[in-house]
């Protein structure tokens, strides 16, 4: 199995194509209609409409282990500052993360596998939508992907910049970070701004706040425990010479142990509580639960590592995780699997993740494809 000169071809049209017209999570309506439009011509069998715009596309061939691969198909809210004849022709949206990738190299896999049947067992090639903070992965395990879609194991990979091109990162263990939004409210009494006194003043009960949160990591947790807490937003007031009633902070959580996750969450409620009366201002918390950590099962990330060594590919094995988050992990909550990066970094360094001026290495998409072909010789060996 490899990718012909064609294959690749049709796989960077795809992406270009992808890329040129992206879409938010839960409307990727054009992406989900190409994408099952191709796989129903490839003759695997397509359903439509998990978690909204979710496909899955299912290939059997004999007796064997069920696999999914996953990739995720939404972009993000960034207008692109890039000038490729397929930059984005929608203002305020682009591919930033490197998904329009993802499914390109997934639904080349995908037709090779249905021409060359080289593979005993089934697997689902799972087209996921809303990554991007809108728990779209959450979504499909709530609407039955496992009970619609049993699978013995399931694997997603990730575009990495700052990783040679076509090289696997991973570990055993925890790959991405939880992710928790929280709203902090804070309530005084307005007053005049030249009579203080008057009032219960919320921007300094603010201040003293976002000061506190940043003492949980540094001086409340143990020096080997991972956590982030990052106040991203502050509103507040109206005018310069009036004291207003309230502040509204907003930011994220982000740790690599549930039983940190646990222990900050329990810290950060308490300061919201106590901290802000010193100063007569009342604090109110509200979460918004995110992802959960993305940990690997040992047994799977070892086949992902074997698979690389049997193609020769470079591994990196024992990677240091991230602390950003990936809604894949919740699927790991409900099936072993493995989460890893492939290098996006080719004879110049790739643009960050998420950078406005970021696209996706076409280079990686040869190498990426024969990865998930070597992956599934792995595990579904004929």
């Amino acid at each position: 199995m490899a990718v012909s000169a064609q294959h690749l071809d049709e796989a960077i049209a795809w992406r270009r194509d992808f890329h040129r017209y992206p879409e938010l999570g839960y409307q990727e309506h054009r992406t989900a209609e190409r994408v099952a439009a191709l796989l129903h011509a490839w003759g695997i069998e397509v359903a439509r409409g998990v978690a909204g715009t979710g496909v899955i596309g299912t290939l059997r061939n004999g007796t064997g282990p069920t696999v999914g691969l996953r990739a995720d198909m939404d972009a993000l809210p960034v207008s692109e500052r890039g000038d490729t004849p397929w930059a984005s022709t929608r203002p305020g949206v682009m591919h930033a993360c490197g998904h329009d990738g993802h499914t390109a190299i997934l639904l080349a896999t995908a037709r090779i596998l249905s021409q060359t049947r080289e593979f005993c067992g089934t697997l689902h090639f799972i087209f996921q939508p809303a990554e991007e903070n809108l728990g779209g992965a959450r979504k499909m395990v709530e609407e039955g992907l496992f009970t619609r879609f049993p699978m013995d194991a399931i694997y997603a990979l990730h575009n990495w910049p700052g990783i040679p091109l076509g090289h696997i990162a991973l570990n055993s263990g925890a790959m991405m970070a939880s992710l928790d939004a929280f709203e902090i409210t804070l309530t005084g009494k307005s007053c005049h701004a030249a009579m203080p006194e008057n009032g219960a003043d919320p921007i300094v009960a603010a201040a003293q706040l976002i000061m506190a949160l940043q003492t949980i990591p540094a001086r409340r947790l143990a020096p080997t425990a991972s956590a982030v807490v990052s106040v991203t937003q502050i509103n507040g007031g109206e005018a310069i010479n009036v004291i207003p009633e309230k502040v509204v902070l907003k930011g994220t959580l982000r740790c690599l142990q549930s039983d940190v996750r646990e222990q900050v969450i329990a810290l950060i409620e308490s300061f919201t509580q106590t901290q802000p009366p010193m100063l007569g201002v009342e604090g109110t918390l509200r979460w918004q639960s995110g992802y959960p950590v993305t940990v690997n099962h040992p047994e799977m990330a070892c086949k992902v590592q074997a698979a690389a060594i049997a193609a020769n590919t470079p591994v990196q094995w024992g990677v240091i995780p991230s602390m950003a988050s990936e809604d894949f992990a919740c699927m790991l909550q409900h099936c072993a699997g493995a989460y890893f990066w492939i290098g996006a970094d080719g004879e110049m360094p790739s643009k960050p993740l998420h950078n406005a001026g970021y696209d996706f290495n076409d280079r990686l998409i040869e190498p990426a494809v024969n990865f998930w072909l070597a992956l599934v010789r792995e595990c579904c060996p004929r």
